[in-house]
């Protein structure tokens, strides 16, 4: 029998696109391509940005090692991350969560639990959803944000010459992960902080406003599936590609875990060559990793580092998007 062909998760969202497209005359200004859709009513000083992300079991968290708050928390702190990345402060968010058998009460209150804490602390109000139920957990957030109008940071803003800045230090979720998957877990202090990067990450809301409002970022993003594929991402949006060197490093991990590891939902963004961008936002370090240049939209060059495990050919090679991708073929 023939196999089944499966498209990348950036090809699907490419194809999907191209379908959707919205009408003049829907206050849609922004839709499938960045973090958050843009909608923008007539005659508003504002914009509203929605985003929605799934949280699903065995891919997102496992219950053998995820307490039910840190799922919850963990739900909600991926789709606030989409309105860090836009510059936006959140309103509310709309829940749904569809339970597996094994989810008891005992579970479901502590993961609104989880949720609640981080939403209480971001101001962003539980303001409906939905209860249903399946094989495994999953959960769907929709959250609404507001932003100065026309001012929300997009991907597509960078031009050639800007650096590129992350926030953070990169790879601590993937190890974290990875601790999780070991026989024999790491106790070390440092072990410790990368796995609680894995089961409550932060979303840089404060910080994502700062970009906005006093760096004038000219383009951003979350870090959700890696540096080495969302900052392709970005280069698509914005028809530029990219030269890096090697990011900070979460301390205990390793260069491919930092460039190709997931959800670590620190902030990637660019800003102009003559912007003094700061060193630090409240104790978090700002690194300049690279610059954006002309040539083919999308490829990323690592220079100044070499790999230690082979995903990363040689110094100066194309860096492959190698970060989660939930359709990439085994």
């Amino acid at each position: 029998m023939r196999g089944v062909e499966r498209e990348s998760e950036l090809g699907r969202i490419d194809r999907i696109r191209r379908l959707a497209g919205a009408p003049r005359g829907s206050g849609v200004v922004l839709g499938i391509g960045d973090d958050c859709a843009i909608f923008r009513q007539r005659g508003a000083t504002e914009d509203l940005v929605f985003t929605t992300d799934m949280l699903v079991e065995d891919v997102h968290f496992r219950r053998e090692t995820h307490r039910p708050e840190d799922a919850g928390w963990k739900a909600l702190a991926r789709s606030l991350s989409d309105i860090a990345a836009m510059g936006a402060s959140p309103r509310f968010c709309l829940v749904s969560l569809a339970l597996a058998p094994w989810a008891d009460t005992e579970w479901v209150d502590g993961f609104y639990r989880g949720l609640l804490r981080l939403a209480r602390r971001e101001k962003t109000v539980l303001a409906g959803g939905d209860l249903g139920s399946a094989a495994k957990v999953m959960c769907d957030i929709v959250v609404c944000g507001s932003v100065p109008r026309g001012r929300a940071l997009r991907r597509d803003g960078a031009r050639a010459g800007d650096g590129i800045y992350v926030s953070g230090a990169l790879g601590g979720s993937a190890l974290g992960l990875s601790q999780l998957d070991s026989s024999q877990p790491d106790l070390s202090k440092g072990a410790g902080k990368a796995r609680r990067r894995h089961f409550k990450p932060e979303p840089r809301i404060a910080l994502g406003r700062f970009l906005r409002e006093k760096v004038r970022a000219t383009a951003a993003m979350d870090l959700s599936d890696g540096l080495s594929l969302d900052l392709r991402r970005l280069c698509l949006e914005s028809r530029l590609s990219a030269a890096i060197g090697a990011p900070p490093v979460f301390p205990g991990a390793s260069l491919e875990q930092a460039l190709h590891g997931g959800e670590d939902y620190e902030l990637l963004f660019t800003a102009r060559e003559r912007t003094r961008v700061p060193g630090t936002f409240e104790g978090l370090p700002l690194t300049r990793i690279g610059t954006m240049r002309k040539g083919r939209p999308g490829a990323v060059f690592l220079e100044g580092a070499a790999s230690t495990e082979g995903a990363v050919s040689l110094k100066g090679a194309p860096l492959p998007p190698l970060g989660y991708d939930h359709f990439r073929k085994p």
